[in-house]
């Protein structure tokens, strides 16, 4: 059985060079999404939410299996926005308001979930799981995502020392390029926080843009 791995099959998606920002097109994929709002170092709907996505991620790749298809769980993304823009660029983490999201095969389907959220609800009652777990699952929805030409940028390091690398992306390499933002501002995960250091996370960040 072939597994499909995402980063290898779309590299352009999920890879890029530090200090170098690349024009792509990010074309409509099909998404495990979740709402939410808060810090998400220190709100428990984050990782609630967080929690959600990979149960029911890992469910749809088991479901997969019997029907002779597998795949790599895809990375964790998110797009992240607040009301007040001005507070969001300031990093008023308390003010934010994202989408967490992972990407799902194109065979994966609504009927799909459905059927692999029952399974996955009944793990966690099991499991003697907070109510809320459950609440967070059924929150996750199964959606198409497109966004067109975007300009991105490979990170490496911390989180919170992103700020010079994107205001150079929005300030210097977007308008030199003919180009203004819309849309939401969208981040890759491609390493595990929990497992490694800091200062050797990547992550891609990313902005759809149009010609002026």
């Amino acid at each position: 059985m072939q597994k499909t791995d995402f980063k290898k099959t779309d590299k352009a998606l999920y890879s890029g060079k530090v200090g170098r920002f690349d024009l792509i097109e990010a074309p409509q994929l099909n998404f495990l999404m979740i709402d939410g709002a808060g810090d998400p170092n220190t709100s428990p709907v984050y990782g609630r939410a967080v929690g959600a996505l990979y149960g029911l991620g890992y469910g749809l790749k088991f479901h997969g299996k019997p029907r002779g298809v597998d795949h790599v769980v895809g990375p964790l993304e998110g797009l992240w926005w607040a009301d007040d823009m001005g507070s969001f660029a300031a990093g008023d983490k308390s003010s934010w308001k994202w989408t967490m999201m992972i990407r799902q095969p194109d065979w994966v389907i609504a009927a799909d979930l459905d059927e692999v959220l029952e399974v996955v609800v009944v793990k966690t009652a099991k499991k003697k799981a907070a109510p809320t777990d459950e609440a967070a699952l059924r929150d996750v929805r199964l959606e198409h995502f497109e966004e067109g030409l975007v300009a991105q940028v490979l990170h490496v390091g911390p989180y919170d020392d992103e700020g010079p690398v994107l205001e150079d992306m929005h300030k210097r390499f977007i308008p030199e390029s003919g180009l203004v933002m819309r849309g939401l501002h969208h981040e890759i995960y491609l390493g595990d926080p929990r497992k490694v250091a800091p200062e050797k996370l990547k992550t891609i960040l990313r902005q759809p843009v149009t010609q002026t």
